[in-house]
């Protein structure tokens, strides 16, 4: 399996980037006389950096299909999360749609047999080229569904990571510096609750939270652990130093006042909205967020920082495009996913606040894109991205997003919830045969 070693690739496929385009940047019209139909998912939302791509790939691929319509229908993550197995089994399924990568999703349809084989097409369009090393880590599946070698069945054109974006007016107005230490970070979130202004914005009902829980555990894990969790390398101890540490952590910032005790019932959106309105001095999430805090943010500066004591942050390459095996357009889906690796929808998506894997480099002219850039490369560097939280297992993520509302709500000790997330993630272990 290619494992976290391949990350270091993924920054040199952002800054390095391909000389080459993608080898079909201008696909062939269709010949047939019939108007045909491509029908698209993604969830992305318009005003982000993926969102406002794949918008100009959607015009860019109908000018290059005069007889083809993208029928394009805008879905929730969580939506998507909960039924795709049963979408795509059935005849409502999409010619592509975008879904989330790792052993739990992708891995999962990939083993039901739901998703095209996409391996023949990555090597005669040359995405192989484009997505050497690392970002073909969650490309990839074997036949047990995990991540890392076997067949192609998802294209990532953009990479991400989990990040502290914060308002830098109340900053200033608390006289905070940003934190370089871990110490000097829940100082700062000392200083905050001191003033009565709870520091973090969260979202206990959806990824944010569970994010929280496993950076804080990060900060005590080293990479066989981190092997031993994503890629079933090893066992993992849920009541060892690093689960302990994070499940027990959050719960003393719910107690102190860093996260909101009303945060449980809040869904990813409400957080977002929240730190984008300057209700909240920080919000821990990802890059997918950045370009639309970009284009919303205008009554306040901001910026964004690695966490702080950790060397292993949350973060992998972007989401898949996949295509479903019930497709009747696979054809069409194949050169959509060809012009989102081209150069121009590369370049847009670098200016626009998000990490591509293609641009051109001397294209991306936007400082805040370039700023972006360089913290990616700095974790990619000493190879630390960290996958997700929810990844190893089936329907993992309800589990996390369970455990972490009892965590915020009190509900139950983080000894109970780490015992409720171990009995989930040990039965996956023993249906994959490990």
């Amino acid at each position: 399996m290619v494992r976290f070693r391949g990350a270091a690739v993924l920054a040199a496929a952002v800054l390095v980037l391909s000389a080459c385009g993608s080898g079909s940047e201008t696909p062939a019209p269709a010949s047939s006389s019939q108007p045909r139909v491509l029908k698209l998912w993604h969830y992305e939302s318009a005003d982000s950096a993926m969102g406002k791509a794949w918008d100009e790939a959607i015009k860019k691929f109908e000018a290059s299909h005069p007889n083809v319509k993208v029928q394009f229908e805008a879905k929730g993550f969580e939506q998507i999360q909960k039924t795709a197995s049963m979408v795509l089994n059935s005849d409502e399924a999409p010619d592509i749609m975008e879904y989330n990568k790792g052993n739990a999703t992708a891995g999962l349809l990939s083993k039901q047999g739901l998703l095209t084989d996409l391996t023949e097409e990555a090597a005669k369009r040359g995405w192989d080229k484009l997505l050497p090393g690392g970002l073909q880590t969650t490309a990839k599946y074997d036949d047990r569904g995990v991540m890392g070698s076997g067949k192609w069945y998802g294209v990532p054109n953009y990479g991400e990571f989990v990040m502290v974006y914060y308002n830098k007016d109340l900053f200033a107005k608390h006289k905070v510096q940003v934190p370089t230490t871990f110490e000097e970070f829940t100082a700062a979130l000392d200083t905050f609750v001191k003033a009565g202004v709870t520091p973090i914005a969260n979202a206990g009902a959806e990824y944010p939270a569970q994010q929280i829980l496993y950076q804080l555990a990060l900060t005590k894990a080293q990479k066989p652990w981190l092997s031993a969790f994503q890629s079933y390398q090893g066992k993992v101890d849920f009541h060892g130093p690093e689960f302990t540490y994070g499940a027990q952590t959050f719960a003393d910032w719910v107690k102190k006042g860093y996260i909101a005790k009303n945060s449980s019932g809040l869904k990813a959106e409400d957080m977002g909205v929240a730190f984008m309105n300057g209700k909240f001095p920080m919000m821990i999430s990802g890059s997918w967020w950045f370009g639309r805090v970009a284009s919303t943010i205008k009554d306040f500066e901001w910026g964004h920082f690695l966490f702080p004591g950790a060397t292993l942050s949350p973060g992998s390459s972007g989401n898949l495009w996949i295509v479903p095996e019930k497709s009747e357009n696979k054809d069409l889906a194949y050169d959509f996913i060809d012009i989102t690796m081209s150069k121009d929808i590369q370049n847009l998506l670098g200016n626009s606040g998000g990490l591509p894997v293609a641009a051109d480099p001397a294209a991306i002219t936007d400082a805040r894109s370039k700023e972006l850039i360089e913290t990616f490369n700095k974790l990619t560097s000493t190879d630390g991205l960290a996958f997700y939280p929810d990844w190893p297992a089936p329907g993992y993520y309800d589990v996390l997003v369970a455990g972490v509302q009892n965590l915020i709500n009190g509900s139950k000790t983080p000894e109970q919830v780490l015992d409720e997330i171990a009995g989930p993630y040990e039965d996956n272990l023993a249906d994959i045969g490990n």
